[in-house]
């Protein structure tokens, strides 16, 4: 459909490029009155005419009333209803109760001035000589057939102006006349029929037209609504009743296609908060049921300015006609709406809602550019204000042309070469002995400079390079792992994405039994925040990598979702304390936290790390509270391997001369 512009599913039909084929419709009796309508009035010129003719020739014998006043006043009403049918129609289009009431007085009119003209013919007939008889003769059967021919598409008017005229004559010249005058008003009755019977072929024929016509313009108008519907079905959303991600971006295109005439608007990207929970949590059929009610929610806040569809699973577009204020403020409260509570059946359920905005023309051109900046912009909300609507700025666009040179540069990056890995240590608290180390991803890029691991680890997951960049670094990792001492261990952190993709793991345990390491040393680390997108998928991975021989970390403890479930479900051997408690241990809250956390950890039989430690003191109330493991830099900065290798043989020689 082209994407008209109006408001969402509902406003489809009102789409210029879809209107109603009815309204160029016209019903049998409508065409019959305008077809009849040009006949008219060349019938009452011809009666004028020919009736002044009469008079004319009749004004020297007959009465003066009869030749003058009597045709006069037939003249003057045919002038009168010439001039009526001349005129414009005052009803515009023409209805069918219009048109069927102006035949009806037709008819009656026909009727009447039938009577009256032949009354008034036979009555001058009275005087003269034959002229003036054989001219009344003449202006009976010139009248009558001309009569009948103009009322060709009105047939009953037609037969009624016949046989009371020609009726009325021939009984006249039967009674009054000669056999002569007799024979030619018999031969002007048959010469009628024949005419009429002409005429009513004729109507027949222009019926069957009509009506075939009529059923063609039927059958146009049926097959428009058919593509009205299927139109509507095309570009609304089935679930919600919301215009769907179709009808935005032709509506936007159609936007950006008049875009020197038209006003600033303005493009949003909408994401629902906290819905793959309710999702998981009470099934599928409940989550429709909360997009329906969210689905009507919006419809109520569309307008003609403002159009809300659905792009699909819970993502909604807005395009907004007007200023990036006006757009900020129907944004803040389409996210209102979505936070009321819903209720379904016996449950109440709530989401959030965050939204990116990028105006036309600052923040794009082309519907790309709006669209990339809008869902930029969602993202930002996501990470950083979250339940809030964010619009696109210079700043993002900063980030944005960042990001998008970081992508360039991983896309072609040669991860042999520019991929590196350090260790920091983990040592035990009393001794500050080795046990293990943790690999720290370094990627140094020669268009960028160097990145932090997580924002190297967030930009492949973004494009779908996870995978490669965590096997090329655990090529590294078992390549290390020869090189250290069988006592260390080795953690190797995994990324959500890796968590939650089969084929990463299959390819981690396959390159474990290719190189013959030893599982037993490497301990897999992940964070709290890797188990909420798909929870049984990442257990059943963990599982996996738990049955090569590998142990499992729980990293940054206590800043997520974890609780007792959930170290219950997942096979855990390690707990590391996130560093955010190491700098509360000089506070009374702080320390009995993390010595409940301690109680924790033991209770379950879970070893653990404390990582964060930078101070001495820390140092100290780590081990007064019973941890026995530490990790961080006033232990020991992240290094590479060859500093490992030579502190672990400095311990190592130490031990020997003790």
């Amino acid at each position: 459909m082209l994407p008209r512009e109006s408001a969402p599913a509902p406003s489809l039909m009102g789409d210029p490029g879809i209107r109603s084929a009815d309204a160029g419709r016209s019903s049998f009796t409508v065409e019959q009155f305008l077809r009849l309508r040009r006949q008219l009035p060349p019938m009452y010129l011809i009666l004028t005419m020919n009736a002044a003719t009469l008079a004319y020739t009749h004004s020297a014998v007959a009465p003066r009333w009869l030749a003058v006043w009597l045709p006069a006043a037939l003249i003057a009403l045919c002038l009168v209803r010439l001039v009526q049918w001349l005129r414009p129609l005052a009803e515009t289009p023409v209805s069918d109760v219009f048109a069927a009431r102006m035949l009806r007085r037709t008819e009656i009119m026909a009727t009447m001035l039938s009577v009256g003209f032949v009354a008034w013919a036979l009555a001058v007939d009275q005087y003269g000589g034959p002229e003036q008889h054989g001219h009344v003769t003449v202006f009976v059967a010139i009248t009558v057939m001309g009569c009948i021919f103009c009322l060709t598409y009105l047939p009953r008017a037609a037969h009624n102006v016949c046989f009371i005229v020609l009726g009325v004559f021939l009984t006249y010249c039967l009674t009054r006349g000669t056999v002569t005058t007799a024979a030619m008003a018999l031969n002007i009755l048959m010469v009628g029929v024949v005419v009429l019977k002409v005429l009513r072929d004729s109507f027949e024929s222009f019926t069957a037209l009509e009506e075939s016509r009529c059923a063609l313009q039927h059958e146009r108008a049926q097959a428009q609504r058919l593509a009205e519907e299927n139109a509507l079905l095309a570009h609304s959303d089935p679930l919600t009743l919301l215009p769907n991600r179709r009808y935005f971006f032709a509506r936007l295109d159609a936007l950006l296609s008049r875009a020197d005439d038209a006003r600033p608007f303005c493009i949003g990207v909408i994401d629902l908060d906290r819905f793959k929970p309710v999702n998981d949590m009470h099934g599928h059929v409940t989550g429709d049921r909360l997009l329906q009610v969210i689905g009507e929610r919006l419809r109520s806040a569309s307008g003609p300015d403002t159009i809300i569809a659905r792009l699909g699973g819970d993502e909604f577009g807005l395009i907004i006609e007007g200023s990036l204020d006006l757009a900020e403020g129907i944004g803040k409260g389409i996210c209102g709406l979505v936070q009321e509570p819903v209720p379904l059946g016996d449950i109440v359920v709530s989401v959030g809602c965050s939204g990116g905005l990028a105006p036309w023309p600052e923040a794009g051109a082309s519907a790309h550019d709006l669209f990339d900046r809008a869902d930029f912009a969602l993202y930002h909300a996501k990470k950083a204000r979250r339940g809030s609507i964010v619009r696109f700025s210079a700043e993002l666009e900063r980030i944005i042309r960042s990001e998008q040179a970081l992508e360039a540069a991983l896309q072609s990056a040669d991860f042999a070469r520019e991929l590196n890995l350090v260790y920091q240590p983990i040592v035990t608290t009393r001794t500050l002995i080795m046990v293990g180390v943790e690999a720290l991803a370094r990627w140094v890029s020669p268009a960028v400079g160097p990145v932090p691991a997580e924002l190297l680890f967030a930009t492949a997951e973004r494009l779908g390079m996870a995978r490669t960049v965590t096997l090329a670094l655990f090529e590294r990792v078992l390549a290390d792992l020869a090189r250290l001492p069988p006592a260390l261990r080795l953690s190797f952190n995994l990324a959500p994405a890796d968590v939650t993709d089969p084929g990463t793991v299959a390819a981690l345990i396959g390159m474990i039994e290719s190189t013959g390491s030893d599982a037993g040393r490497l301990v897999f680390e992940l964070t709290e925040t890797s188990l909420v997108s798909d929870f049984d998928l990442a257990r059943a991975a963990l599982e996996r990598l738990r049955a090569c021989g590998a142990k499992i970390a729980l990293d940054d403890f206590g800043t997520g979702y974890s609780s007792l479930s959930t170290l219950h479900m997942l096979p855990i051997d390690i707990i590391k304390i996130d560093r955010s408690f190491a700098v509360r241990l000089d506070e009374p809250d702080g320390r009995r936290l993390v010595n409940a956390i301690f109680n924790l950890t033991r209770s379950l039989s879970l070893e653990c790390v404390f990582e964060g430690i930078e101070t001495e003191m820390q140092l100290t109330e780590v081990t007064l509270a019973g941890f026995h493991y530490a990790q961080g830099y006033y232990i020991e900065r992240p290094v590479a391997l060859q500093a490992v290798l030579e502190t672990s043989l400095r311990t190592l020689r130490a031990r020997r001369a003790a």
